[in-house]
């Protein structure tokens, strides 16, 4: 009994070290301890679960410890050796894997155990969504890294087919619920509901990739919880509730920062929402030369620097941050613009500046920034794009009309670093590159951003 005890107070510390860990990720400077103490919960769990005689019964140690060296191993591997540019991509990697484990764990269950239809049922519900996580996770993953593109995994009225499925899968579900579930049956529920992952996700344009590791995150903790209730653990159950609750509140704000429903975000990317926008007719776009723009930064009081995708794709975030200072040295206030949808996940932009040791304090989100921007000398937009687009606030015909930007224009200068023209995931032209305020500086993020540190250096 007191064994079973301190068992339980392990699995207690454990949980409550997870909840204080995901309270310490909601903010940039204290992150690093969250992952730390959530860390520790997970290892606190695994002793406890290792020693526990009511889960392991003292059998399979030597499948356990194999399995956990060598995920221990291709998750240390994989941590050292990932670029920051490609943390999206390990995300949707590593959520998908945690889908999989669930969908595993039910499908041994239903196979080698009898269970009433409680039971029955909660494990058909972890083999479907963890399937789905599964699948989904790793076409996210495909599409983020460039490796397939839209085109290549959607079929014509490929949203009507997603709905033809999900109405097979679901009536599939209720069968194997109401009758024995053969081996062939179980398999072919198995392969539907990996298919329909795969399906899910394919339609789901690139602009809306946040949201969708959000949403799969979630499906993930929940697949977790339900595989918690089948061996009977407490602590997987706690930890899979609190993935799933703050994937969905994370996939909640992340829809709200676009000014769209889910529905929307699942069934079409922006242009399902509207049209490209007003025709301005025949538009020149003022550029600037290096030389100019070091002049106009240097002699700033403010500077607001606002990194897009196009800074991760660059990987210029450390020469941003030479800029940074080297402006400082000159006294300017630099600080940078954080929209929530920037980049390709939650956070990516925080995670890339972070890598380059830019002080929590500068990064602002998006109301902040806004409020600072009418005082703000000038604007460095970085490979951002439809975050920082006029049409969100002026142009009710345009597919992005009521989504929060950046207010980039109510500064005194505005400074576009592209490689060119071209509209960004929305698929509709800026007209923030035509503005009165706006120069365009053509080239590479990176490039650019060196040429501009050498030029400040030289003044």
């Amino acid at each position: 009994m007191i064994h079973e005890t301190l068992i339980d107070v392990a699995y207690l510390i454990g949980s409550v070290a997870f909840v204080w860990g995901l309270r310490l990720l909601s903010s940039p400077d204290s992150a690093r301890r969250g992952n730390v103490y959530a860390a520790f919960g997970m290892g606190l769990g695994i002793i406890a679960v290792l020693i526990d005689p009511r889960i392991t019964g003292g059998n399979n140690y030597g499948w356990i410890v194999g399995g956990m060296a060598i995920g221990a191993i291709v998750g240390w591997l994989a941590a050292k050796k990932i670029q920051m540019t490609a943390m999206p991509q390990m995300v949707s990697v590593f959520n998908g894997l945690g889908g999989a484990c669930a969908a595993i764990l039910s499908m041994v269950e239903l196979l080698n155990t009898d269970m009433d239809m409680g039971g029955k049922a909660i494990s058909l519900f972890a083999l479907l969504i963890g399937s789905i996580a599964f699948t989904g996770s790793m076409l996210a993953y495909l599409k983020l890294d460039g490796k397939i593109w839209d085109e290549q995994v959607t079929w014509p009225r490929h949203n009507l087919i997603n709905q033809v499925l999900l109405v097979i899968t679901v009536g599939v579900f209720g069968y194997l619920l109401f009758n024995y579930p053969s081996t062939g049956l179980l398999i072919g529920f198995l392969v539907l509901a990996l298919f329909y992952g795969w399906s899910f996700v394919a339609p789901i344009g690139g602009a809306d990739m946040p949201v969708v590791i959000s949403l799969l995150n979630s499906f993930t903790g929940l697949s977790a919880a339900a595989a918690g209730l089948i061996v009977g653990s407490n602590f997987m159950i706690v930890g899979g509730i609190l993935v799933g609750a703050s994937g969905t509140i994370l996939t909640i704000l992340m829809c709200e920062a676009m000014n769209r429903s889910l529905l929307n975000v699942l069934v079409g990317g922006f242009t399902a929402t509207g049209g490209a926008g007003k025709d301005k007719g025949d538009q020149v776009a003022k550029t600037i030369t290096p030389v100019d723009a070091a002049i106009l930064l240097n002699y700033s009081s403010s500077v607001m620097f606002v990194p897009g995708y196009g800074l991760a794709v660059a990987q210029a975030q450390k020469a941003l941050k030479e800029l940074d200072d080297n402006l400082e040295k000159e006294g300017v206030d630099v600080k940078y613009a954080i929209h929530p949808v920037a980049g390709r996940m939650p956070g990516h932009m925080n995670v890339l500046l972070a890598e380059a040791d830019v002080p929590y304090p500068k990064l602002l989100d998006l109301d902040d920034a806004n409020d600072a921007l009418p005082n703000t000398d000038v604007v460095v937009i970085v490979g951002a794009n439809d975050v920082v687009n006029p049409a969100a606030i002026d142009d009710p015909s345009s597919s992005i009309y009521g989504m929060p930007v950046l207010n980039v224009w109510e500064a005194k200068h505005v400074i576009v670093m592209k490689r060119s023209m071209s509209p960004g995931y929305a698929g509709i032209q800026n007209q923030l590159f035509f503005h009165e305020k706006t120069k365009m500086f053509f080239g590479d993020a990176k490039d650019s951003i060196q040429t501009l540190n050498s030029e400040v250096k030289n003044l």
